[in-house]
């Protein structure tokens, strides 16, 4: 017996249906946001070519139903019961682009979502190794904080504030923070991997399955060469010396 369909596969048969069954899977599954593949497994494991279209709801009131009486149709002014995303509307953004983004992940597969945020997750951790590269120990960062000009009698002198990032501050910085984005990145892929478990047999591709354990492979690798990194880094004493001009520190 075939278990109960999500909103989403009804859809696709609807779609399929709807185009006088001639719609191809591809096709369906760009408008779904998931694979062709899956949409001829549903296709095969529903049997579509033997199940009859779906029939349309019903509309309008039964004959003799007066709950309209003196409506000139369509809703009050100002009514936003007709805009799809009336809610985001009224206390987002009025952006295009914003509902745009909503309106195409409306629909999309809750696995596949989830594979996008671990591959957003992981391409920021492997871009910001140029950004936080510390070359050496005398890798230092000098910028300009603050300046401000001042009046002191006839001259106008100009104050300097400077931030100054050691080596080894920028280095236990940088690791501090992919520390914690490889954690959270660890913590997606093992609810990925739960989610794959937790799926029908015949919705699971081994696609899906492949490309989390080509990418845990390469997140463990990551992780140990950061936690050796760590454990040999030693953060060295700033050493001062004056020069009082007597030739001697």
């Amino acid at each position: 017996m075939a278990r109960e369909q999500s909103e989403v596969q009804k859809k696709a048969f609807q779609m399929w249906c709807s185009s006088g069954r001639t719609m191809k899977p591809a096709a369906i599954a760009a408008e779904l946001g998931v694979t062709p593949a899956l949409i001829r497994k549903w296709k095969n494991y529903y049997k579509w070519e033997e199940q009859p279209d779906p029939k349309p709801r019903g509309r309008g009131a039964p004959k003799g139903n007066k709950n309209a009486a003196g409506n000139n149709g369509g809703a009050p002014p100002g009514n936003d019961n007709a805009v799809k995303h009336g809610l985001f509307r009224k206390f987002m953004p009025d952006d295009e682009e914003t509902l745009e983004i909503f309106d195409a992940t409306a629909e999309f597969p809750q696995l596949e979502m989830l594979w996008t945020s671990i591959r957003i997750a992981w391409t920021n951790i492997v871009r910001a190794q140029k950004i936080m590269f510390v070359l050496d120990r005398d890798d230092m960062t000098k910028e300009v904080k603050k300046r401000e000009s001042m009046a002191m009698g006839d001259m106008d002198v100009e104050k300097e504030e400077w931030e100054i990032q050691f080596a080894w501050d920028k280095q236990a910085a940088a690791l501090n923070a992919q520390t914690a984005a490889m954690a959270r990145l660890s913590s997606m892929i093992k609810q990925y991997e739960e989610m794959l478990r937790s799926l029908p047999a015949e919705e699971v591709q081994e696609e899906q399955r492949q490309r989390v354990n080509l990418l845990r492979a390469q997140v463990d690798k990551a992780q140990a060469e950061a936690n050796v990194l760590k454990k040999n880094t030693n953060k060295e004493p700033l050493r001062i010396e004056i020069d009082y001009g007597d030739g001697e520190p």
